[in-house]
């Protein structure tokens, strides 16, 4: 076989080591590729079969169909079994349907004190329709849900969770356009607490200060920007009626947090979203009060700055779960396609 001839300021590639790294080659002495043998054909195929990182999928590739037969990976370490103290809410064989449509066909998870978890999968898959089982929005058809182990039954108030507040910061961020900043933040405090007036606007003042934001209360949300708008809402998740006896743990929901942002505006909301949990600090440089936190997402920036153990939802089940590092190296024949995309997001993380 004749060699084709390489120009001088030819840039040898980079070659993958199997292990998700990458290094270049200097083995080449000459302006000239020496042919292949046998034994370097083998040696590629080899490793192109143990890292989906060398080359993207071919172009007639089709994604295998999941049949649910493939064994649900654990790959990080668990927790002993017979500790449950820790966990806030589970999710048992959750099946949710909306008329002909099936879109939960069995979801199980636990969420555990000072977890920050993604939840990720194609559109479609029923990623906000369990956010809102989780939040007592929607009833599931069959399964249960359990608040820091005990059953709750159908749709709920905020009164008929004991022990957990669970908070849900919505993709469009869902504020009351006729009210301001002030009304919309401490809305379910003048609602439903006994505190004076003057004492919630302070808690409010307070609390928008904590997610960044400071000389905003009296405008509407139509004078805000869209990241801004998302603060609004966090803030309002987190905002609590101090003169409570005892402040119970909260869980907050996110879906799609960073959905319409350009760059920036994404980063300061994923910041955000690490600084008000309980392992964090707010731009107050208070410790964040969040106790766990579930994120609905697609961005990839949001799984590799807001995130540490990832559920993978497909076609209405949970077919893998484990930390974020993680994903790359899964052998589960569905996860093995996107990671093809985001073997080179998860590529530093793998190093650490």
């Amino acid at each position: 076989m004749a060699s084709s001839a390489v120009p001088v300021s030819y840039t040898p590639p980079h070659i993958c080591n199997g292990n998700g790294s990458r290094r270049s080659s200097s083995t080449t002495t000459s302006n000239f590729l020496r042919p292949l043998s046998i034994d370097d054909e083998n040696a590629a195929r080899k490793r192109r079969v143990a890292c989906a990182c060398v080359a993207p999928p071919p172009h007639d590739f089709t994604p295998p169909k999941f049949t649910g037969g493939h064994k649900m990976e654990h790959l990080s370490a668990e927790k002993d079994l017979e500790d449950e103290s820790d966990v806030l809410i589970e999710c048992r064989d959750i099946y949710k349907s909306f008329g002909e449509k099936h879109i939960l066909r069995g979801v199980s998870f636990k969420i555990r004190h000072g977890e920050a978890v993604g939840i990720i999968g194609p559109s479609g898959t029923g990623k906000s329709t369990i956010l809102k089982i989780m939040a007592g929005l929607l009833a599931p058809d069959k399964g249960e849900v359990l608040i820091r182990g005990r059953r709750r039954h159908g749709l709920i108030s905020d009164e008929e969770i004991s022990g957990l507040r669970i908070g849900l910061v919505f993709q469009s961020a869902a504020l009351f356009d006729s009210l301001t900043v002030r009304e919309n933040v401490g809305f379910l405090l003048y609602e439903n607490s006994t505190m004076p007036e003057d004492q919630i606007a302070e808690l409010v003042t307070e609390t928008l200060a904590a997610v960044g934001l400071k000389g905003v209360e009296d405008r509407l949300p139509s004078e805000l920007s869209g990241g801004m708008k998302k603060r609004v809402a966090l803030a309002r998740s987190i905002i609590f009626d101090t003169m409570k006896d005892t402040i119970e743990p909260e869980v907050l929901l996110y879906d799609e947090p960073t959905a319409g942002l350009d760059p920036i505006a994404s980063t300061v909301v994923e910041d955000l979203i690490r600084s008000v949990h309980m392992k964090g600090e707010d731009a107050l440089g208070k410790p964040g009060k969040i106790s766990s936190y579930v994120v609905v997402t697609h961005q990839h920036s949001t799984i590799r700055r807001a995130v540490d153990r990832l559920l993978f939802l497909y076609e209405g089940k949970v077919v893998w779960q484990g930390m974020t590092h993680e994903f790359s190296s899964s052998t589960n024949p569905i996860v093995q396609q996107v990671n093809f995309s985001f073997c080179i997001l998860f590529m530093p993380l793998t190093q650490r």
